[in-house]
């Protein structure tokens, strides 16, 4: 008889702990991003430079993280981080903003995306036109309609019921299935790579506009760089995934921070080296109108077949990538009903497959739910303001710990401290006022979800407080 399991599995390896790093970034933004950024910088030297400080910047936030992690291996991660480093009012707000928006949304547009490309296959019957029209009211948001484009829509609801069941299951399953992803796409997206280079009939000297400036002014010029970061930070998102899951990583105070560092160095040079092959093919400008930049490059190898090829491959990036979000973001509801700052049922564990599986069942709801919402692009911009927000707090904590926990044993310490903190903090800051002054509506939104946190949290911390009377 097998004995009922009443805490999670330490079944994860470093291989498992890097491709939920690098499975989580790889997704769908490599496949929609690059063809903005190229319209709003029209410059190559600037859209590489872009991808590379992206990159570098995203790495220092995982080299920052990375102490931390090493620090606490407790399932949860950023939220049991932020309850140490600013107490349980902060440490709620981040884990609310993770269920209501940052995972769950990004979870939303990775699967809507996966059920668009599926559709390439699929023809989706349309709902009578009376379904279609039917709309819903919100506040800042304006009309949302359920049921347009319901076929891509359901497709999206389907496929994360699945892989919500394939997680309930099982994290060392979970864990396998996102191995097997990550390697397919990261080796397909490096095969493109390659043939775009020796088979596509394309020129190094689309790579240089002498530097052309984008912009008249200065002021201008900044707006746009913080427009494209935006779009490539939404392609690197994901990298803290796997600290959610620390409690389930074999030897976690050292393959968590190898498994952040690993993954993030694989996925700038993977989308540095996409990037410039897809400028070798497309001249920027070219690049700028064709918002399916993938499929259009690939056409230039394999002709009309190329589109399917590419379908494909962003079919198994996306389901990649929401399996590793999907495997991740659960661990922070249950870490905060352990903590009694949640609903206390989605702190239970499966008594056979020793998982999460109330936190799993109703982030996989609510994601759902926000895939009816439909607007890709408005819910990556949101998502992306809300978890830029936390990182800067997250790196700012690392220096908070060093002085309210100096004797605590630190496996890993970040490089460079405290300047490599700092120089991250500070370049978070100027990104969200630039975010605020350049697309203040979506940067309105990501503020409002965090802060409908703040009624729930007052009314658990009196809930905690009748219970303890």
């Amino acid at each position: 008889m097998t004995n009922k399991k009443t805490e999670l599995v330490r079944g994860l390896s470093l291989t498992a702990a890097v491709m939920i790093v690098a499975g989580s970034m790889v997704g769908s933004g490599i496949f929609r991003k690059p063809a903005t950024m190229a319209g709003q910088l029209g410059s190559p030297e600037f859209l590489i430079i872009i991808w590379i400080v992206a990159g570098l910047i995203t790495f220092i936030g995982a080299l920052v993280n990375a102490e931390v992690a090493g620090m606490i291996d407790a399932t949860g991660g950023q939220y049991v981080y932020f309850r140490k480093m600013y107490g349980d009012g902060l440490a709620f707000i981040y884990g609310w903003s993770i269920f209501s928006v940052i995972q769950t949304g990004s979870q939303a547009a990775i699967a809507y995306v996966f059920g668009e490309y599926l559709g390439y296959f699929i023809h989706y019957p349309q709902l009578p036109q009376s379904f279609q029209d039917f709309s819903v009211y919100m506040p800042f948001v304006g009309n949302i309609h359920p049921f347009l484009e319901f076929g891509p829509k359901a497709t999206a609801i389907l496929c994360i019921i699945f892989l919500t069941g394939v997680n309930y299951i099982g994290v060392i399953f979970g864990g396998i299935v996102q191995t097997i992803v990550t390697f397919i796409k990261i080796a397909s997206i490096i095969l493109l790579s390659v043939l775009l280079f020796t088979v596509g009939e394309g020129s190094f000297s689309n790579l240089s506009s002498s530097f052309l400036i984008p912009q008249d002014s200065i002021s201008g010029f900044f707006t746009i760089v913080g427009l494209a970061l935006a779009g490539a930070f939404w392609a690197y998102d994901g990298w803290n995934n796997v600290t959610f899951v620390a409690g389930e990583v074999k030897n976690p105070q050292r393959n968590v921070p190898l498994g952040l560092l690993y993954g993030v160095l694989i996925v700038i040079a993977v989308y540095v080296l996409v990037n410039i092959a897809f400028l070798y093919v497309l001249p920027v400008d070219i690049m700028a109108k064709s918002p399916l930049v993938a499929a259009s490059a690939a056409e230039i190898i394999f002709g009309s077949a190329g589109a399917s090829i590419i379908s494909i491959a962003v079919i198994v990036s996306t389901f990649g990538a929401l399996n590793g979000s999907i495997l991740a973001s659960a661990r922070v509801q249950f870490a905060m009903a352990r903590d009694n700052l949640f609903f206390t049922v989605l702190g239970k564990v499966h008594p056979k497959f020793g998982t999460p599986y109330t936190s799993l069942l109703l982030q996989g709801f609510w994601s759902a739910v926000l895939v009816l919402t439909g607007s890709f692009d408005t819910i990556t911009d949101y998502v992306i303001f809300a978890t830029w927000l936390f990182y800067m707090l997250g790196a700012l904590g690392v220096i908070v710990l060093r002085k309210k926990m100096p004797d605590t044993p630190r496996p890993y310490k970040v490089w460079g401290y405290p300047y490599t903190p700092w120089i991250f903090v500070i370049f978070s800051l100027l990104f969200l006022i630039n975010s605020i002054i350049s697309d203040s509506e979506d940067a309105a939104m990501g503020t409002i979800l965090i802060l409908l946190g703040l009624p729930f949290y007052l009314y658990w911390k009196y809930w905690r407080k009748k219970i303890g009377n």
